[in-house]
């Protein structure tokens, strides 16, 4: 089976729902930034992280692909599993668990410590990124607004989750 298939030759590509558009469009954008992500997530993984991070990223990656599903699919097309108020809340609950562990700092804690942790600032920073894109497309398209919330915790997650893994690992954390 080739790996090619030439249909995106001329600019276009398909959406999960199907019907095809540009891969300009803001939402071939905001999976493609969710791919890069997942790329991060994975180099991350490679870099043997400790226990938290090392059960976390895995499970992390597989949502991406369910926010990239949602941003991909129209309302009322294919019956998909989207993005909901039990994502959120489930990332918050780890957010606020784990913070709690974390010390206080009133500098800025700058990307770096271990190379996992490295990678998860990383990850961090393009998750930033998939947030902005798909804030405009909720604009713009109909794309579920909760994808936008999830994404915004996303980051948060990554943050603290950065945080542990270089305490964790005994790297340190980078203060300003």
């Amino acid at each position: 089976m080739k790996i090619y298939t030439k249909t995106g030759d001329a600019g276009q590509t398909s959406l999960y729902s199907g019907g095809r558009v540009s891969k300009t469009d803001v939402r071939i954008s905001v999976c493609g930034t969710l791919d890069e992500m997942n790329c991060h997530l994975g180099a991350a993984l490679s870099a043997r992280p400790a226990a938290t991070a090392s059960t976390q990223i895995p499970i992390l990656q597989r949502r991406l692909f369910l926010v990239g599903a949602d941003v991909a699919t129209a309302p009322g097309g294919r019956k998909i599993e989207r993005v909901g108020e039990a994502h959120v809340a489930e990332i918050e609950r780890l957010i606020d668990e784990y913070n709690a562990r974390l010390p206080v700092h009133r500098v800025f804690v700058l990307p770096g410590g271990s190379p996992c942790g490295a990678a998860l600032h990383i990850a961090r920073a393009v998750c930033r990124r998939a947030e902005r894109e798909i804030c405009e497309a909720v604009t713009d398209q109909a794309v579920n607004p909760l994808a936008a919330t999830f994404l915004n915790r996303l980051s948060d997650w990554l943050y603290v989750l950065a945080r542990t893994e270089n305490i964790e690992s005994g790297a340190g954390e980078v203060l300003l």
